[in-house]
This record gives C-alpha cells, structure tokens and sequence, in this order.
C-alpha cells in the first residue's frame, strides 16, 4: 500500500505540475495517471488500496466540502432563491429526458434503461465544480451577482436527486415498480441533510466556545480534526438510517462547516478554510487519481461513435434545463454561458455507479459502463478546462 500512496502522490503531483505548465487544468494529469497505473492499464496499485478507493475517495470529497461550507457567504446564497433551487434538480432531468428520448435510437436500449443510462450520467461532478467555485469565491469573482454560490449549491444537490432517480429506475429495469415514497426521498433527504448538519455545527461551535471560556484553548489544528472527525460521523449517520430514511450526509457536512462559519468569529473560519485549503493538496491527489483509476478505458473503445453524440445530445438538453433555471435574474448571456459550462463535467458519480448497472446483470449494463467512461474522459477536461478559462474572462471581481 505504501508503495501505491507513492505512485499516487509523486506521479499525481508531477503530472498535475506539467499541466499546470503548459496551461491546462491539474486534473486532466490527475485522471491521466490514474487511468495509466489502474489495474486495466499497467496495474502499479496495490488491490488493498484499490479496496478502499471508494472511502479514500470520500474523504477528499468531505474535505473540499467543509472547505466550501467555511467559504459560502449564506446571504449571498439568498439573493439567488430560486434559481440556486431549481439548478439542484432542472438540469438533470433534462438531461435524463435527452437520454430517455434518444438512447433507444442510437445505442439500441429500451426506455427505462435509457432512463437507468440518463440517472447515471446526468450527475454533475462536485468533485470538479466545488473546488474551482471555491477558488472563485474566495477571489470575489461573480459573487456580486452569487454565481459560484448558487452553482456549488446547486452542485451538492444535483448529486442526491440523481442517485435517488437512479435507485428507482434500477428497481423498474430488475422488473419492479416505482413508488410514490421513492421520490419523496429526495426532498426529505436534503431537508434532513441540511437539519442534521446545522444542529451538529451549532454543537461543534458551542464545544469551541466553551473551551475557550474555561481558558481550554482548542488549537486551530485540533478543531480541523474535530471537524474532520464529525463530519466522518454525518457520513456514518446516513448509512445507518439509510434502510428507514433518506438523510443527505454531504448536505450535512456542507450545512455543519456554514453553521460554524457563521456563528465563528470570521478570523477562525478564514483559519480553518486556510488549513482545509492545504489538506486539499493532497486530497486532490488522491481523489483524481482514484478516479482516474476506477475507469475501465478498454470500454472507451466499444462505446462509438453514436455513444458520443448521445453524450453531447444530452448536454445539450442539459443546458436547455441551466438556461430555463437562470429565467428571470439579472445574469448576462455570457455569465449564463459560464453556468451551462461550469455544469458540464462526469466524473466522481459515474465512476461511483457506472458499473452498477453491469453488476446487476442489466441487459444495457456494458453499454452504461461504455457511456460512463467516455463521458468522464471528454466531459472532466472539457468542463474543467472551459471553468478555468471562461472565469477570468466572463465573471467580474467585486469591488472591495
């Protein structure tokens, strides 16, 4: 294992440097390397850190997301309303609708699996997005108008809606049937999520502040650990109630770190964002490659030429839903262009769940996978790429 930490580190790390370099985002060298030293290229990792991949993996994800949670202004996110709401959940259905209506013509599906093939690949990747919309708020950069906030809120939904959708359709494709309560539970989880996460914050605040009214100085580092620690906690909590109810740990851990963010003096939240800030170094390290790692690219091959153009049929229906979401605020056209790029990238969900489907002995099950790989493979560097470029350009710096 020791030796695969390694790999992942130094390799991560210098390929992320080299694109960095010649000006392209680090996480194309990340998922570059990944996919070279997976067990389908030249198999450098060790399977017992593969076992774990999916943990490693999540850990880095609660890492930028207590991050996110320290650097979201909630007065901000109120201003939007609306729109932030709607791009939770919009987006992805219309991009399960271009799936649904154009995956039995082109690749030779039935209907509910288009729709099993439309859940897996219509989540956004928070893994890709958050990160840059915290870098983006943190330099005040088209925060007059909340638009990294709205589209990181939006982002951390997006995913939750679309599992819940995934988890029905499996259950039609396997012969069952949808149920009324099955759907609920998409509400209920973010409302639980959220509920959750701002009681534990005020209690982790309350900790700090007690501490330090009995001359009990809690370190900077050790309130990090502290944080880690709970929001490691939130995560076990949604797997233990899971077989009863639909509680969103993610919300709960981006709810905890906005809670302590407003109830904390702001020289400790901006502390605390700085240190998360460095765990992220190597978080992203580990995130990116893992993921680079869990896609099987000899399946890039056999998706074809029409598994690319549902790919971008999609998106286009994808966008169409971001366009209908921003109706009626103060957004220009390039500004709205932003959020429809800034909603593009698969990444972290689809190697999550992309094999699923093939797992469960669906008849479309090789025909996900083939999709899923392929669109992380042109969808990650395309959205991360235009995020990165278009920002600067597009999103005005407010004014001090």
């Amino acid at each position: 294992m020791l030796l695969s930490l390694a790999i992942i580190f130094l390799l991560g790390l210098s390929a992320a440097a080299i694109f960095e370099k010649i000006g392209l985002p680090r996480i194309i060298g990340m998922l570059g390397v990944g996919i070279v030293v997976s067990p389908y290229v030249l198999d450098m990792l060790d399977s017992s850190i593969l076992g774990i991949s999916s943990e490693l993996r999540q850990i880095a994800l609660i890492i930028i997301l207590i991050k996110a949670g320290l650097s979201l202004n909630i007065s901000d996110l109120k201003k939007v309303g609306r729109p932030a709401v709607m791009m939770s959940f919009v987006p992805a259905c219309f991009e399960i609708a271009g799936y649904t209506i154009f995956a039995p013509l082109l690749l030779d599906v039935s209907r509910i699996e288009a729709a099993v093939m439309g859940a897996v690949l219509s989540a956004v990747s928070p893994a890709v997005v958050v990160p840059r919309m915290v870098k983006l708020i943190e330099e005040k950069r088209g925060t007059e108008k909340s638009i990294p906030q709205m589209i990181l809120a939006g982002a951390s939904c997006d995913d939750i809606f679309v599992i819940v959708l995934f988890s029905t359709f499996v259950a039609m494709a396997q012969g069952g049937t949808a149920k009324a309560t099955d759907f609920l539970n998409i509400p209920i989880s973010i409302v639980l999520g959220v509920v959750l996460g701002t009681i534990v914050g005020i209690c982790v605040y309350l900790l700090f502040e007690k501490a330090y009214l009995h001359n009990h100085k809690i370190r900077n580092s050790t309130k990090v650990i502290i944080m880690l620690g709970t929001a490691f906690l939130l995560m076990y909590v949604e797997t233990l109630v899971k077989p009863h109810i639909a509680v969103s740990g993610l919300l709960a851990v981006v709810a905890m770190a906005c809670v302590i963010k407003l109830k904390a003096e702001k020289s400790l939240s901006s502390r605390l964002s700085e240190k998360f800030g460095k765990l992220w170094i190597g978080a992203e390290v580990i995130l990116f490659v893992l993921v680079g790692a869990a896609v099987d690219v000899r399946y890039t091959l056999e998706a074809g030429v029409s598994a690319l153009l549902m790919i971008f049929t999609a998106l286009a229906f994808r966008a169409v839903g971001v366009i209908i979401c921003l109706t009626g605020t103060k957004l220009t056209l390039k500004e709205r262009l932003f959020c429809i790029i800034a909603y593009l990238p698969k990444a972290t969900v689809q190697a999550a769940i992309g094999s699923v489907p093939l797992s469960l002995g669906l008849p479309c099950g090789k025909t996900v996978l083939s999709v899923s790989v392929l669109a992380i493979l042109i969808t990650a560097p395309l959205g991360a790429i235009g995020i990165d470029c278009t920002s600067h350009m597009i999103l005005k710096k407010k004014k001090a």
